[in-house]
């Protein structure tokens, strides 16, 4: 089944997602979509954020894509219960890593780093109800990271400040583990190191995302059979340079697009 993959996100963060998937499933064609003019969507309403989930699934569907990875928290957990029950398509999901931070902390205080349509999401109220019953958590809406990082202000000082604002709390209430609710929130780890240490530990969601693609594609007998190489077509709504920029980093074989949608 050499069908593509299909990922969207609120803009470029997915792209996170997607490396770890890439690295794990090399023979398989991807297109993912940078819905980057709506983003954040984690400021939006759940119904604002389940008409865009529809609108991008739809589009994949469109062009062919033999499953779709929500590679967004947010999207996640307010429309993939939906999505699953009205089309004929595997989905994966992401969602908060809080599960293995609240088992492996040793201080048992974890800190949570996420959108405000994450942290208010049932679906994360239940697993944080599930696992975290004799943990101290720290939740922290990071409002205005993914707008910066979508404006390709990585390394700036206004998103400095606020990293340092939302985690330097954190360390005073002793946090062994923080869990990145957010797929754009990967690119700032070099950034949260320094603020934290390296003695923190910190969790994202890629890898697992990634095993679980394999292991569904597997069961659902449509992995890629083909031994040429792989295509990655990426589309954005908005200016194509900072996810160029950011691709040309990781990835050799791909093409960005500007679409409307």
């Amino acid at each position: 089944m050499n069908k593509p993959i299909g990922i969207f996100d609120s803009g470029i963060g997915g792209t996170s997602i997607w490396k770890e998937v890439v690295k794990l499933l090399p023979n398989e064609n991807t297109i993912y979509l940078a819905d980057s003019k709506n983003a954040p969507y984690g400021e939006k309403s759940a119904e604002e954020i389940s008409a865009l989930s529809i609108k991008n699934t739809e589009l994949l569907i469109s062009k062919g894509c033999k499953l779709i990875i929500v590679a967004c928290n947010t999207a996640t957990t307010n429309a993939i219960t939906f999505l699953r029950k009205n089309y004929n398509i595997p989905f994966i999901g992401i969602e908060p890593a809080i599960k293995p931070a609240a088992l492996q902390s040793e201080t048992g205080a974890i800190g949570i780093l996420a959108t405000k349509g994450t942290l208010a999401s049932d679906l994360f109220a239940k697993t944080a109800f599930e696992y975290t019953k004799n943990s101290t958590t720290i939740e922290q809406d990071g409002e205005g990271l993914v707008s910066l990082i979508e404006e390709g202000k990585l390394n700036s000082k206004e998103l400095n400040e606020l990293l340092s604002a939302y985690l330097k709390p954190m360390l005073h209430l002793n946090i062994d583990h923080l869990v990145l609710g957010c797929t754009h929130y990967p690119y700032l780890i070099p950034q949260i190191k320094q603020l934290l240490g390296e003695h923190i530990k910190i969790i994202d969601s890629g890898e697992a995302v990634a095993k679980q693609t394999k292991a569904i594609l597997e069961k659902n007998n449509l992995l890629s059979t083909k031994t040429t190489v792989s295509q990655h077509q990426f589309y954005t709504n908005t200016q194509t340079e900072v996810i160029t920029k950011l691709l040309s980093a990781i990835v050799v074989n791909f093409s960005v697009e500007k679409l409307e949608f």
